[in-house]
């Protein structure tokens, strides 16, 4: 099985324990994983420290790049990340990318993984949607980007929060074509 190189970007929407149970199976998966790439908006750590009480996006063994530094190599396309997630994605993100602006690195990263017809999995967190939401949500999935909302699913009979939050995280896992035991349907 040939490794994956994985960026993944954290923006300040709600929702900062999708990314924290990313990191932690991301972590696990480490035998499929060749390379991980963070960027975290400011607004992402707050959130994340709000809403988790802690710092722990620190103790990861990722490589950690400043949203505003373009010689990151997911700045690149000849880096030649496979997938990047965007994990919450909020609504502005979505925007920016749909609108190909490039302001950051999270967004120049999105634009690079669109133009190297890469894999681009944007897990939105906003409800409910306007219509120019929809409509962004539309053009990044014409332009080759997956949408993949931070619906739970409630069939595999989650007991806690973390266990509702890991339905969409093993969705986005899947996506991305790593391998993890998770609930299968009809198994």
């Amino acid at each position: 099985m040939t490794k994956r190189k994985i960026a993944i970007a954290v923006t300040g929407a709600s929702g900062a324990i999708y990314a924290r149970i990313l990191f932690d199976k991301i972590q696990r998966l480490q035998n499929q994983v060749a390379e991980v790439a963070v960027v975290m908006s400011d607004n992402a750590r707050l959130v994340w420290q709000y809403e988790l009480g802690n710092e722990d996006y620190k103790k990861y063994n990722f490589s950690f790049y400043d949203k505003g530094d373009f010689m990151a190599p997911i700045a690149s396309g000849s880096a030649r990340f496979d997938t990047m997630i965007i994990c919450p994605c909020s609504a502005g993100t979505l925007g920016r990318i749909a609108g190909g602006i490039s302001n950051d690195l999270t967004t120049r990263a999105a634009d690079v993984m669109l133009k190297e017809r890469r894999k681009l999995i944007l897990v939105l967190r906003e409800t409910p949607l306007n219509l120019i939401q929809i409509n962004n949500m539309k053009t990044v999935t014409e332009a080759g980007a997956i949408v993949c909302p931070a619906t739970p699913s409630f069939y595999s009979l989650p007991k806690t929060v973390e266990e509702v939050a890991e339905t969409v995280i093993n969705r986005v896992i899947d996506l991305a074509g790593l391998e993890d035991e998770s609930f299968r349907w009809g198994e």
